[in-house]
């Protein structure tokens, strides 16, 4: 943002600079030339005066002298003419001999009592020529016409210095601009960055982050009061809603509890039809228990959306993990096997092991007496870049590509069989949860001996 309002000054800048200065480079180019043709035509009338008692029959003129001396000492050419064109002197004769020039406009205007000027390009000298051409006359009558002709290279290189002056003037201007460009962008953006940068934190979970109201112009001191205004409500609104949690999780469990015991009790008095009723019921009971644990542990994976962990051993916490899940296993008569990798994963060992406990879960529900689930993890690269890929892999059913797609959706089940381990449809929307609270993703793929391959992708 610093750079496009600084970008933005030194435009405008330059616009008025360029509206400016353009108009006064180019009023001076016109002025100095209006001051030399001004110039050459008085000397034009002054030489027209001075030669004509010589032309008309007066006293007589050394004519090749007027010119020299002229040309000494302005460096202009003169050329004079009689009636009918024929060159008088010339002080800067081409060739020599006489030559006439009545064949030149200019000549032939004078001759014709007119004033001629005008601007050419001389590819002899080079440069640009400005001319004049006037008379010489007594009384009505032409004795013949005067050319004065002066390089315009001189007013040309006072225009260039002019020229430059302006365009020093004008980056001496932007070069201000620009400092003044950097100190007033900064003032405004740092006030910004910094809202943004709480905004962040805020979106990252962190509800106590807050905006400097103290800097940058007064509407960026407003946004930042209300931001703050708002981040006050949503942190009390978040902890208002965590609390809730809490504490109906914390007020339902009691019941549940004491629910599950009378169940149990009851069994011992009931008859083997009631029993097969109240076994149903403390199914039912346990479900509930473990949904309202779910809903807990899926509040906090939300409130912690976004945090940055360091990088852990896998191989320590998948053995660990598979050790503390191996009697269940093995009252199920299925193997589990961890294998060793020697990698690193970018994430917090409760997040992961919150993470295994489920989908190990998940996988021991459907895993057949017999078979062998692995646990193992595996650098993976993706379009998004390299990650660690932490991979539970059961020998079960499997399921098509659409439920695997919808597995993740909260309350989502593939059947409606509920499980001694699982069955409340939130275990994987946790893992999902969890996962991407420290950046990483989840996903079901095909196994390829026809089971569920769940996927856990973590930075590295």
């Amino acid at each position: 943002m610093t750079r496009r309002l600084l970008a933005t000054y030194l435009l405008l800048t330059l616009v008025v600079l360029i509206a400016l200065e353009l108009p006064l480079a180019l009023g001076y180019r016109d002025h100095q030339m209006d001051q030399l043709k001004s110039g050459i035509e008085r000397d034009a009338f002054v030489l027209s005066s001075y030669v004509s008692d010589s032309l008309g029959g007066g006293t007589p003129v050394d004519l090749n002298t007027v010119v020299t001396n002229y040309t000494a000492s302005t460096d202009g050419r003169v050329v004079i003419v009689n009636a009918i064109g024929d060159v008088l002197a010339d002080s800067e004769p081409a060739v020599a001999g006489q030559r006439n020039f009545l064949s030149r406009p200019e000549i032939a205007d004078a001759l014709n009592r007119q004033i001629a000027t005008g601007t050419r390009f001389s590819t002899t000298l080079g440069t640009g020529l400005m001319y004049v051409a006037v008379p010489i006359s007594v009384g009505d009558k032409v004795l013949g016409a005067i050319r004065v002709s002066f390089s315009t290279a001189q007013v040309d290189a006072e225009v260039r210095r002019y020229w430059l002056l302006l365009f020093g003037a004008g980056l001496i201007t932007l070069l201000l601009a620009a400092a003044l460009g950097v100190l007033l962008a900064r003032w405004v953006t740092r006030p910004i960055a910094a809202l943004r940068d709480a905004a962040t934190q805020i979106g990252e979970g962190d509800l106590s982050a807050r905006a400097d109201v103290d800097r940058g112009p007064p509407e960026i001191k407003d946004l930042a009061l209300a931001f703050n205004s708002t981040a006050v409500r949503l942190e009390e609104l978040v902890t208002a809603q965590e609390q809730f949690v809490a504490d109906a999780s914390h007020q339902l469990r009691t019941p549940l509890t004491a629910l599950r015991l009378r169940l149990e009790m009851l069994e011992f008095d009931a008859d083997d039809a009631a029993n097969d009723d109240i076994e149903g019921a403390r199914n039912e009971v346990q479900r509930m228990s473990r949904m309202v644990d779910g809903l807990l542990a899926l509040a906090r994976a939300e409130r912690t959306q976004g945090a940055r962990p360091g990088r852990l051993d896998l191989d320590d916490l998948l053995r660990e993990r598979a050790a503390a899940w191996q009697p269940l296993a093995n009252e199920r008569g299925v193997g589990i096997l961890a294998e060793d990798c020697g990698l690193k994963a970018r994430c917090s060992a409760d997040m992961l092991s919150q993470v295994l406990d489920n989908l190990i879960a998940n996988a021991l529900e459907v895993s057949p007496e017999g078979s062998t689930l692995t646990i193992r993890a595996a650098a993976e690269d993706s379009p998004s870049g390299s990650s660690v890929a932490v991979h539970v892999i059961d020998e079960g059913p499997g399921l098509p590509d659409e439920q695997r797609e919808r597995a993740f959706d909260r309350f989502w089940r593939a059947t409606n069989e509920r499980g001694e381990l699982g069955g409340s449809g939130l275990g994987l929307a946790i893992v999902q949860k969890l996962v991407e609270s420290e950046g990483g993703r989840a996903e079901l793929r095909a196994a390829p001996g026809g089971g569920l391959d769940a996927v856990v992708l973590l930075g590295n």
